[in-house]
């Protein structure tokens, strides 16, 4: 039965969502995030660059709604708010907000894939989008949870992907979560994992030469990890030079330093201990000019990166 009452409710509610996609918009276009947090995910990139290694059905479940932020094909119909982004859906999203508003008991579960702590809706984005403009907090859904190797935090947008699939491809490479499940190493600036397998394999050169044999891919990995990596970012943590550079990782300091130490030896022509040069560090690039030339680095660094690799 025709209710034009619950219609013309329907329709406002499409035109304040509408409204308040579009402003939305204007407004991270003038702060220049219109390709980071207003846009909703692929599905299909996001399994594409993290290297999924298997799938299992994780049944119906109640997930909140704030950690769906992707879509299984309809990426562009709907923002990261899930307001409406499309007017072509229009009718299809008025028709929802009246069987909502008329059942008053909820709507079907929608289908929902998960990576990580991250949610992609693969039937029932308009029920989202609806149940979101009437203040739900949470939506029933059938879940199917693909395995990574790679975190996938519910606030992740799209620049960081480029980052995760490098880990990906890392991992993959290398076997180090399967090696060692506690490690998490992650970066802030794109094309430092190769620079990670390029110590791995001098790590297991001079291993080699040292004990006189033929050193295993799996055995260099590991002993990388433990004699290499984690004693230079406990030496991070005792000093707490991590405080000091805001928005940095453990991995991109253990990166700085080993250049720096590198550059110390050259300079004074004995080897520079770890601590020594993280103090050195420290000192020099904490502030001032040196903080400034550390970011100049970075920049140029993501700058030669997009050259390399035609992004």
């Amino acid at each position: 039965m025709y209710d034009a009452g619950l219609s013309f409710r329907a329709n406002e509610a499409f035109r304040r969502a509408r409204r308040r996609a579009l402003w939305q918009g204007v407004l991270d276009f003038f702060r220049g995030k219109q390709a980071l947090r207003a846009s909703l995910l692929s599905f299909d990139t996001v399994r594409d660059k993290l290297k999924i290694r298997g799938q299992h059905y994780a049944g119906l479940q109640m997930i909140p709604i704030d950690k769906i932020v992707g879509s299984v094909g309809r990426y562009q119909d709907f923002d990261r708010a899930f307001l409406p982004a499309q007017d072509h859906i229009r009718e299809r999203w008025r028709a929802v907000y009246q069987a909502q508003a008329a059942q008053g008991t909820g709507l079907p579960p929608i289908e929902v894939y998960k990576i990580g702590d991250a949610y992609f809706v693969r039937d029932g984005h308009h029920r989202v989008s609806v149940l979101k403009e009437l203040g739900a907090t949470d939506v029933e859904a059938y879940v199917t949870e693909f395995e990574t190797p790679v975190p996938l935090p519910a606030d992740t947008v799209e620049t960081d992907l480029e980052l995760k699939g490098e880990y990906a491809a890392f991992l993959l490479e290398t076997g180090l979560d399967r090696l060692r499940a506690e490690q998490q190493i992650e970066f802030t600036v794109p094309g430092q994992y190769r620079k990670l397998e390029e110590h791995i394999a001098v790590h297991r050169y001079f291993v080699g030469q040292r004990e006189g044999r033929e050193v295993p891919h799996d055995e260099a990995v590991a002993r990388w990890y433990d004699e290499v990596y984690c004693p230079l970012v406990e030496i991070i943590r005792e000093a707490e030079i991590l405080a000091q550079f805001p928005g940095r990782t453990e991995a991109d300091l253990y990166l700085w330093l080993i250049e720096h130490q590198y550059y110390l030896s050259e300079e004074t022509g004995y080897e520079v201990p770890w601590e020594e040069a993280a103090a050195d560090f420290s000192a020099e690039f904490s502030q001032g000019s040196g903080r400034k030339e550390l970011e100049a680095g970075v920049k140029k660094a993501i700058a030669d990166n997009k050259e390399l690799t035609g992004q």
